[in-house]
């Protein structure tokens, strides 16, 4: 489904120094499958997530969906196809959110892309996500896990293949997190899922990729193995340190916390 080959991207800053953000990225994933996406803040996730969306281009490398190379000549041709079957939700839903009604918001890509019956599609999946009530309200004006809700329904009422996931849990109570985890556990959809929660992690999908502080991949594989590989974890930082005491002795030693 999705097939990537010595992807990197950089940019330029104001004084023109050159800012790498990904390096030499590689991987494949199947139609179906559900994979975690982990490193630190500025490890280039959110970058990866939009070069997949095609919302930036890599300064090298290819990428492949569906065993088309998705480029600018590509996207040109097939622009309309490639934003139904491929959805970004990214990691502030403020940002992705800008029609005057809850309603609106859904029914928004359903008449973009030409689907009938939208009156029943936007009703529908308002129940699916327990917001029946909130359809007249303006999306702005919902607290940050009702604004995820809304996303979420806009992006999956038009049936995408693949959803790209930037923190899909960050603006939502336990309950909804919870909520959530059963409901993508559900869909029969290809998904790339970045969180920070990598306790949740294993909740979310079986496969991690982690991209390291270096902006290259340090790790793809089963998620609970990571979990038990320490070193992997200290050399991405996603292991904490800081102080503690057992039976009154203090100390430090690394931790991976809970966050559910």
């Amino acid at each position: 489904m999705i097939e990537c080959k010595n992807l990197s991207y950089n940019y330029q800053d104001f004084q023109l120094n050159t800012i790498e953000v990904l390096k030499d990225i590689s991987f494949k994933i199947d139609k179906g499958e559900k994979v975690l996406l982990l490193g630190i803040n500025g490890s280039g996730k959110s970058t990866l997530l939009k070069l997949l969306n095609g919302l930036l281009y890599a300064k090298s490398g290819e990428y492949y969906f569906k065993n088309e190379l998705v480029n600018k000549k590509y996207l040109k041709a097939n622009s309309k196809d490639f934003r139904k079957s491929v959805s970004l939700q990214m990691q502030d839903p403020s940002s992705m959110l800008f029609n005057p009604t809850v309603y609106d918001e859904i029914a928004f890509g359903l008449k973009h892309f030409g689907f009938e019956s939208v009156d029943e599609r936007v009703y529908h999946y308002a129940k699916v996500f327990e917001i029946e009530n909130i359809l007249k309200s303006s999306p702005l004006s919902l607290s940050g896990g009702q604004k995820q809700k809304v996303l979420l329904a806009s992006l999956l009422c038009v049936e995408p293949e693949v959803l790209l996931l930037d923190e899909p849990t960050a603006h939502l109570d336990p309950p909804t997190t919870g909520w959530l985890v059963e409901f993508l556990d559900s869909l029969d959809v290809t998904a790339l899922i970045s969180t920070h929660n990598i306790s949740l992690g294993k909740e979310l999908a079986g496969r991690a990729i982690v991209i390291g502080i270096n902006h290259e991949i340090v790790y793809d594989g089963e998620v609970q193995a990571l979990l038990e590989d320490m070193p992997t974890l200290i050399k991405a930082q996603l292991v904490h340190k800081h102080k503690h005491a057992h039976e009154g002795v203090e100390h430090k030693h690394y931790h991976l916390h809970s966050w559910t």
